[in-house]
């Protein structure tokens, strides 16, 4: 399973308004647990699909072959580097609705 990371996600930090992350639950704190556990679902995705596409490279040998693989591997890391942190892809689902969560507590009370 492939996370997709947007183009649209910044890559570094942005100044963010709280009263935007609290509308959706009403709680600022509940909001960021679920940016945080969706930032960690995230990180956990990328770092499978990075350890799959590095394990192909994974040789017993020694040989010339390995300076030209060291250099794919090298790029691949590169790109994986260059991706934005996990919490702003979190963030940005967030706010753009793309995260479904729910909250027990709440849905036992409205019944």
């Amino acid at each position: 399973m492939s996370t997709q990371i947007s183009n649209t996600t910044p890559n570094t930090t942005v100044t963010r308004d709280l009263r935007e992350l609290d509308k959706k639950t009403d709680n600022l704190y509940e909001s960021i647990v679920i940016i945080g556990k969706r930032a960690n679902q995230i990180s956990v995705d990328v770092k499978e699909e990075l350890n799959g596409k590095l394990a192909e490279f994974a040789t017993t040998n020694d040989n010339l072959e390995e300076v030209f693989e060291n250099r794919e591997q090298i790029e691949i890391s590169k790109h994986y580097e260059r991706l934005p942190k996990p919490s702003l892809v979190a963030i940005d689902e967030f706010l753009n609705d793309k995260v479904y969560f729910r909250n027990p507590e709440t849905e036992n009370d409205s019944e």
